[in-house]
This record gives C-alpha cells, sequence and structure tokens, in this order.
C-alpha cells in the first residue's frame, strides 16, 4: 500500500516543478532529499517538503520503516491560474497568468510488525478472576 502526500496551491509554474521532480522520480527517500537539496533550483525546495511529509504520513501513520521508503509516483499537475494584466503602450494593459501546481508524492516500502497492545495489573487481575 502506497503512503501519499499533497501540496496544493505551490506558487511555481508546474512546467519548472516538474523538471525537478523528474530529478528524483524512482529514487529512495534519503537520496532523494540529497539530490534535492544539492539542486540549485528554487523549486527544489516544495518539493522536499512534500517528499518529507510523505515520509512522516509513512513513518506515523501506516507504520512503515523510514529507512525502507521509495518513491513509487510524483506527479505535478496543474493548480488554479491567476489572470493579471499589465500596462502597455498607447493605454493597452496586456494580459498574464500566475500559475501554480499540485504536487503529489506516493511512498512504498516495508511495514514494521504490529505492536502487541500493552497489558496492565488490572488486566491481568481480571483475567485471573
Amino acid at each position: 500500500m502506497s503512503v501519499k502526500a499533497e501540496s496544493k496551491g505551490v506558487r511555481m509554474s508546474p512546467r519548472k516543478v516538474a523538471a525537478v521532480a523528474s530529478l528524483v522520480r524512482g529514487h529512495t527517500v534519503a537520496d532523494a532529499i540529497v539530490i534535492l537539496e544539492h539542486t540549485p533550483r528554487h523549486a527544489a525546495l516544495p518539493v522536499i517538503k512534500t517528499i518529507k511529509s510523505a515520509q512522516a504520513n509513512a513513518a506515523h501513520n501506516h507504520n512503515y520503516k523510514p529507512e525502507t521508503l521509495r518513491i513509487t509516483e510524483i506527479t505535478v499537475n496543474h493548480g488554479p491560474r491567476m489572470k493579471r494584466f499589465r500596462p502597455a503602450a498607447m493605454g493597452r494593459a496586456l494580459p498574464f497568468m500566475k500559475r501554480s501546481s499540485h504536487i503529489r508524492v506516493l511512498v512504498d516500502g516495508e511495514q514494521r510488525p504490529a505492536k502487541k497492545p500493552a497489558t496492565t495489573k488490572a488486566v491481568e487481575k481480571k483475567e485471573g478472576k
């Protein structure tokens, strides 16, 4: 079962973010973080944050071993666009768009064995009667 994390409305062009995301597709989470920390592009920061969020979700919510996690899928989609206008010569206005992105990361790895429920002395006394 894959564990996912999403970052929505990241204020960067999806084309720029997708170029960075393609660098780490299929790598382990630890390798991906090292690669992105040494990537000199602004889009690396939101991708790192999303990968770390997926890692935390897997470790805390789904009981995966953090050192065995691998990025199975990383996708970047278009988010909402803000339409704006720029003043031009002779009283005109030229339109442009401020683009945003949605980043989605799926990680998978090895699960830890399930913990046995803790027994208390009160529970043991009830069972003994």
